[in-house]
């Protein structure tokens, strides 16, 4: 049995719970879609837009595309961030995780149904405590229906293009104890980091990590994997709610 119910962390945290995870939605009067989602202390505003174009691999197919840009604020985190620029070399961290945000949203939108048109989410972290790729992904996913639910709405889609939820969750290894959720301080402490994302019947959309120390056997990602699933229900139950306090869902 791991020790990880023994674990110490912060706020009296259990090894296998997340964060308090709220959504507040639609935040950003001028977006289609938004929604301000928090991991514990972690903030992040996602807001999607919508526009009567694709790129040019989309055009006559009949199929429309989704993709996100993800960026930190300058004070995100302990020490200034400077601003993206003419001055400042690409973000590799930031396009990786923009990457990782378009194909999970994309694994829960029927783009024949979308039609050609892009919808752009916009991730910005306001404040940074771990996490910020799996808030982004959950915020995303509210942002999102909401964009769609609104051409459905106002008659410019027939029926809502989006075939279920997706959430993201983070697990890691901290001091030889699997948890879930870590934290900055924990984070940056873990011999093994694993972000997942599930779609609502608990069905893997993708997994990234690495041995940040020794390597690690198929037994010990299997675990993780499943204490990663605990963290879901929460989630969705959040995203649930958010979404049921403007339209039917969850109701």
């Amino acid at each position: 049995m791991e020790a990880g119910a023994e674990l110490k962390r912060a706020g009296g945290r259990h090894a296998a719970a997340v964060r308090p995870v709220t959504i507040e939605p639609q935040v950003n009067v001028h977006a289609e879609g938004s929604a301000l989602v928090s991991y514990g202390r972690t903030l992040v505003l996602c807001t999607a837009t919508v526009e009567d174009t694709v790129p040019d691999f989309c055009r006559e197919t009949g199929e429309g595309w989704v993709t996100a840009e993800f960026s930190m604020l300058p004070r995100a985190t302990s020490q200034r961030i400077k601003r993206p620029g003419a001055n400042t070399p690409p973000d590799g961290r930031a396009l990786e995780i923009q990457r990782l945000i378009g194909r999970s949203l994309r694994a829960v939108v029927n783009r024949q149904a979308l039609g050609e048109r892009t919808v752009i989410l916009d991730c910005d972290v306001l404040q940074a405590d771990g996490g910020t790729r799996t808030a982004a992904i959950t915020g995303s996913s509210v942002a999102l229906w909401l964009a769609l639910h609104h051409l459905v709405q106002s008659n410019q889609m027939l029926v809502h293009p989006m075939t279920g939820q997706v959430a993201a969750v983070s697990v890691g290894l901290y001091q030889n104890n699997p948890i879930l959720d870590p934290d900055d301080a924990e984070d940056s402490n873990l011999s093994i980091d694993l972000t997942v994302v599930m779609n609502e019947r608990f069905q893997l959309l993708e997994i990234q990590g690495a041995a940040e120390g020794a390597a690690f056997d198929r037994e010990r990602l299997n675990n993780m994997l499943d204490l990663a699933q605990q963290g879901f229900p929460a989630v969705f139950a959040a995203q649930r709610q958010a979404l049921a306090e403007l339209t039917s869902l969850g109701a």
